[in-house]
């Protein structure tokens, strides 16, 4: 696979109760210990990272899941998704304190998909 899915979020209504529930049904390990109380849930054998959070106190989004895919450049990835007729739902950021770049676009089906900068 060129592009790879690299990281998944798993967002619900409330960040603690949404950690717990995939905590106790798949047995993650689950880390939020941090300002956003940002559940991370590390790789494993065959698998990816991905992160569990929570919507509650004004943060943006809504609940759902998403795949991240990793890309060399996220602002020629989104002008190439452009070019197909997506949009763009955020612009090349860096996310701050993470050392990660990303961007999300909305496809023609109305799918929202994130890029990481590999």
């Amino acid at each position: 696979m060129a592009n790879p899915v690299v990281w998944f979020e798993i967002m619900g209504q409330s960040a603690s109760q949404t950690q717990q529930f995939y905590k106790d049904l798949f047995d993650w390990q689950i880390d939020a210990n941090n300002p956003r109380n940002y559940g991370m849930v590390p790789e494993g054998e065959g698998g990816i990272g991905g992160g569990i959070g929570g919507t509650e106190g004004g943060g943006e989004g809504h609940p759902g899941v998403m795949v991240y895919v990793g890309v060399p450049d996220v602002s020629a990835a989104l002008q190439k998704a452009s070019g197909l007729g997506a949009s763009t739902v955020m612009d090349k950021t860096e996310v701050p304190g993470a050392n990660v770049t990303i961007g999300m676009f909305r496809d023609p089906s109305g799918n929202t998909i994130g890029l990481v900068q590999t």
